[in-house]
């Protein structure tokens, strides 16, 4: 990969990175289900207007707005205010790969290797470290909820890759249509009426902000950036750049608030890593024995990196 592009890569994973702590920003002021209304709502007006739909069948759109939107980020924001700590979530969010090749597997007859079943076994192992890590000094259903929100991903990555779209972006906004009616209905009768008004009545610049580039930021820039990448490269060339998310999203809780992963933390995260490349099908050396790999086709969409 040229320098320029790897350059784009960097940023997108400090983009990403950055992101969990800005969330976490915002739902300081604002429920987390109210704020995933309106993150996808500005994701998808006024954009909507001006993409054209993502040609893949409005099934495959409700699908992923439903998964990716719905599924993934009412289980992330809820489980980050209800204590996940946010440089950890990004980590735990890459399990998503290991929930893909699963699920691929199972529904698209995607028979993974052995190597990447050996990686699937590695990536869990990390998991049940860090799980066991957060138990320690949490509750458990934060933890659990940001397991389901990866698997929630994994289920818009797969229903993605059956039905692939004209391009990402038009995908991104227009699934982002889907989400904020459900969301919404969800806050009114989870988190009450009386504390959706409140919070949206005493807003200040800081939760605004932060929406501003969780939206516009992580969503618009972010994706925007990985899908011209991804026009450029191979995506087992890409992928494995979301492998500097976790730790650009750790030192950005650091700097927030002080957050240590702690011994375990860090060597469940490297297990994780290791079984997230694998499950990639990332081989050491691979190279150096003059074997070239055939890139997938361009318009079949890779695996997206945790961080949206």
């Amino acid at each position: 990969m040229p320098r320029k592009d790897a350059a784009l890569a960097v940023t997108v994973a400090v983009v990403w990175g950055v992101n969990f702590v800005a969330a976490a920003i915002a739902m300081e002021s604002l429920p987390p289900l109210l704020f995933a209304a309106l993150r996808f709502t500005l994701v998808a007006i006024p954009a909507v207007f001006f993409v054209r739909p993502p040609g893949n069948g409005w099934a495959t759109v409700v699908g992923c707005g439903a998964a990716m939107g719905v599924g993934q980020f009412g289980l992330l924001y809820t489980a980050l205010a209800w204590g996940m700590p946010a440089g950890l979530a990004s980590l735990v969010l890459q399990v998503q790969t290991v929930f893909t090749v699963v699920i691929a597997s199972l529904w698209l007859r995607e028979r993974p290797t052995a190597y990447q079943l050996s990686g699937i076994a590695v990536g869990l192992a990390g998991m049940a470290i860090i799980g066991a890590k957060h138990v320690a000094v949490a509750p458990i259903l934060p933890f659990l909820m940001t397991m389901g929100a990866a698997a929630a991903w994994a289920l818009g990555n797969v229903l993605t890759r059956r039905r692939p779209p004209r391009d990402g972006f038009s995908l991104v906004v227009w699934s982002a249509l889907v989400s904020p009616v459900p969301l919404l209905a969800l806050s009114l009768a989870l988190e009450g009426p009386e504390r959706d008004w409140a919070a949206l009545g005493q807003l200040t610049p800081r939760p605004l902000v932060a929406l501003a580039f969780v939206t516009y930021g992580a969503s618009m820039v972010g994706y925007g950036l990985w899908n011209l990448l991804l026009s450029r490269h191979a995506a087992s060339t890409v992928a494995p750049w979301s492998m500097l998310v976790p730790p650009v999203g750790s030192i950005a809780a650091y700097v927030y608030n002080g957050e240590q992963p702690g011994v375990l933390g860090l060597v469940g995260g490297a297990v994780v890593t290791v079984g997230v490349l694998m499950a990639l099908g990332v081989r050491l050396g691979v190279r150096r024995q003059g074997v070239r790999r055939p890139d997938p086709p361009r318009r079949r969409p890779a695996i997206k990196p945790p961080g949206l």
